[in-house]
């Protein structure tokens, strides 16, 4: 129906649980990603992008329906995605592309296999390590492209299984030795902090190894010029402190964009403020596809041209169940951070797999033991802050809580005030009957509770058939 380059071929690479400064382009001093560091040199980073979770699951239905995750009504992490959410590659599909998942899918409550609504998004779905896919469901990417029908644009949902846990022992690209690592002040240096980061690093370096091969399969069938490739991850890395947090190692991601046919100019930074309901919009204006009524982003394509022009005054973000309780609130301007903890009488540890992996139960030791600093006690002390509030310009690392502090007043009311506005007018709430923990938050032992849902943030308010984006 459309001559392959009347509109641009789209590539999204999805890395799992990869903090913002955890490639080479984006700062890391040890990491090593030659393939996307080169992407960044030849296209745009943006240096202030940020998700609206820091979930798997409930981010990427975010990402794809352009929404909330309070209002997809699949907030938590593995829940069900209700009928009437409109994944932005069925819109692709419909008008003219060629659309393809291949990976890890954890779209909704399916984590491997690909099932539930967004199937009919895709004209081929499959690749993770259960389907061909190699340990970090990256090996069926040039395939897909090399079996793609070849009079069609079109789109590709490429998501690594890379670097989420547990590690794999499949021989990698890139090794990395303990005296390489640099570990986070939050996390206890011991021999086997180390050796988990060392892990952790090298699957971030497969991931990139992947990249650089669908960027040279691109090359090879002479379409890299007129496709557009972001880079992106669906959440920070999964160590304490990081995935499933407000802060920035959790929620903010790395966003790589590279389009020759369309990106003017090479080797661009934007500071701007851009948020991953954005990315539908965009991609869907790129493509030449007219506005869907039921996103709540808005279309950065602008940024394209223009990387330091002004875009977005606030980002918001969301904390909900994931392994355990949770309900916290984010909303960040350039410059400042304001977090609320509707749930302040808990411990905030994350999530299983995070404690489960060898630097959280060191830090429990060092927790026990007395020898954690208050920084890296901070995860198990209750109560937690209820209000928290950061001056990113001075404290990038979000290590000191401000509220309260009387030269912040202003300030801290302001973004309060937002927040606020930004809940009633998305029609996000916080039930009495969340759901559970279904892990005891020191041991990870299974609870009575585990498979017991509670009622989704946002759906006393009806939040799914709101469209309304709140403060922009």
């Amino acid at each position: 129906m459309y001559a392959q380059t009347a509109r641009p071929n789209i590539v999204i690479f999805i890395a799992d649980d990869v903090s913002y400064n955890d490639l080479g382009c984006m700062g890391h001093p040890v990491l090593k990603t030659p393939a996307i560091d080169k992407l960044a040199k030849n296209g745009i980073r943006f240096s202030n992008a940020y998700l609206t979770t820091s979930s798997c699951s409930p981010s990427r239905v975010s990402i794809l329906t352009g929404r909330y995750p309070h209002n997809t009504g699949a907030a938590e992490l593995h829940s069900p995605i209700p009928p009437g959410q409109v994944a932005f590659p069925k819109l692709l599909k419909e008008s003219g592309y060629y659309t393809a998942q291949a990976g890890k899918w954890h779209l909704g409550s399916s984590g491997i296999k690909p099932d539930g609504p967004f199937l009919d998004a895709f004209d081929r779905v499959g690749g993770s390590h259960a389907d061909g896919g190699g340990p970090g469901g990256e090996q069926a990417w040039v395939e897909y492209l090399q079996q793609r029908p070849k009079d069609k644009p079109f789109f590709m949902w490429f998501a690594a299984q890379d670097a989420h846990r547990g590690w794999d022992n499949a021989p990698k690209p890139v090794q990395y030795s303990a005296q390489d690592v640099q570990v986070p002040d939050n996390l206890a240096n011991t021999a086997a902090t180390r050796t988990d980061l060392v892990r952790y690093y090298e699957e971030v370096s497969r991931f990139d190894h992947y990249v650089g091969k669908v960027v040279d399969e691109l090359k090879a069938q002479g379409i890299l010029e007129n496709t557009l490739i972001i880079v992106m991850a669906d959440n920070g890395r999964p160590f304490p402190r990081n995935k499933t947090r407000m802060y920035d190692e959790g929620i903010k991601t790395p966003l790589i964009i590279h389009w020759p046919a369309g990106v003017k100019g090479r080797n661009q930074v934007s500071s701007s403020l851009v948020s991953a309901i954005d990315i539908a919009p965009t991609i869907l204006e790129v493509a030449g596809i007219s506005e869907c009524a039921s996103v709540q982003g808005k279309s950065f394509k602008t940024l394209l041209a223009e990387p330091t022009a002004k875009f977005r005054n606030y980002v918001f973000a969301e904390h909900n169940f994931h392994s355990f309780r949770a309900y916290e609130r984010m909303v960040r301007t350039d410059k400042y951070v304001y977090i609320e903890n509707g749930l302040p009488e808990q411990s905030n540890v994350g999530a299983t797999d995070i404690m489960g992996g060898a630097a959280g139960a060191e830090l429990k030791k060092h927790y026990l033991a007395g020898k954690a600093t208050p920084l890296q006690a901070l995860i198990f002390i209750t109560p937690q802050p209820q209000f928290e509030f950061y001056d990113h310009s001075a404290d990038k690392d979000q290590l000191i809580n401000l509220y309260g502090h009387k030269g912040y007043k202003a300030q801290q009311q302001h973004l309060a005030d937002i927040l606020e506005t930004w809940k009633k007018e998305t029609g996000d709430d916080q039930p009495e009957d969340l759901t559970p923990d279904w892990y005891d938050r020191w041991d990870n032992k299974a609870l009575p509770e585990k498979g017991k849902r509670g009622t989704m943030p946002g759906s006393l308010q009806n939040a799914t058939s709101i469209q309304k984006p709140g403060p922009f």
